[in-house]
């Protein structure tokens, strides 16, 4: 069920993956589009993009959390940040709960990459993702290098939740030409939950 709002006014919380998401990237852009718009955007401080380490990112995510609204914000998070946040709602629930969130272009839960193995099988457990947020929705390209299986038999079967899958969007980042993305703006400005 969409979260019931007049308009988007919340702060959003930008989740950036493996290696962060730089300059050229479509979370920088977005939060430059949010912030000329007055929106609060908030990132949190990891401190190793390059080597991610579990609970240091558990605890740099409940950190900029901490202080917001229940109910009053989105999350838009991409690839590992996808998956972290799957770790998040899975935890204790110290954190106040969000309003939206966009998880796009989580890698399979059968990666396997030893850089990020500790991320991985991440936690699809329905009832703690729907605890999480009033709604979530999965984006992926349909030929996702690191999602092989796609991302409606990957996530949204297991969690039953509604997928977009976005033809030729490989991974959904720059290398794959997504550094601007006005859908993802389009969908940080408006209330209802669907992607398209």
């Amino acid at each position: 069920m969409p979260p019931r709002r007049p308009s988007r006014s919340v702060p959003t919380v930008v989740i950036p993956g493996w290696q962060g998401s730089g300059q050229g990237h479509w979370q920088t852009w977005l939060e430059g589009e949010l912030r000329a718009q007055e929106r609060q955007t908030l990132r949190p401080a990891f401190a190793d993009l390059d080597n991610p380490d579990l609970d240091d990112w558990l605890t740099a995510l409940r950190a900029s959390l901490a202080d917001l609204p229940a109910d009053g914000y989105d999350v838009v998070a991409h690839s590992l940040g996808s998956v972290l946040w799957l770790h998040h709602v899975a935890g204790p629930g110290t954190s106040p709960r969000a309003a939206r969130v966009l998880l796009v272009a989580p890698p399979s839960p059968h990666t396997t990459i030893p850089e990020v193995a500790e991320f991985f099988p991440p936690p699809l457990d329905i009832d703690t993702v729907r605890r999480g947020a009033d709604g979530t929705v999965l984006v992926a390209g349909d030929d996702d290098e690191y999602l092989p299986e796609g991302i409606a038999a990957a996530y949204g079967l297991p969690l039953k939740m509604a997928t977009t899958v976005v033809p030729g969007g490989g991974h959904l980042n720059p290398d794959a030409g997504y550094g601007e993305w006005p859908a993802v703006l389009d969908w940080c400005r408006r209330d209802n939950l669907a992607f398209y």
